[in-house]
């Protein structure tokens, strides 16, 4: 697998302190390990991955109109690897709307 996040197409989409990351990518990408300091949502709308949270590792697949919709507790590492062409949501509760700060101001990047 490779961590090589400008391989990634990230969309961003900003409503009522709500904030939803949008990745899509390719078999064989990692986006990588991090940790945030409040609980937050994930969704895998399309594909398989694996998903590793503080080294345990899970394996997940969006089936047909059976997206995977989890909750990554806070202080929790994680990170998600694609096992298939994927589409991963990170929903988060924040007022920033700027795409240029907003990992900075939910991960400290």
């Amino acid at each position: 697998m490779t961590d090589l996040m400008h391989e990634v197409d990230i969309q961003h989409h900003f409503g009522g302190g709500v904030y939803a990351k949008q990745a899509t990518f390719r078999p064989g990408l990692i986006l990588s390990q991090h940790v945030h300091s409040h609980d937050h949502l994930s969704i895998l709308a399309y594909g398989s991955v694996v998903l590793q949270v503080d080294g345990v590792n899970q394996i997940l697949t969006a089936e047909p109109m059976k997206p995977v919709c989890l909750c990554i507790k806070a202080g929790k590492k994680h990170k998600v690897e694609s096992l298939t062409d994927v589409v991963w949501f990170c929903i988060h509760a924040t007022d920033e709307t700027d795409p240029e700060k907003v990992d900075h101001v939910l991960i400290g990047e």
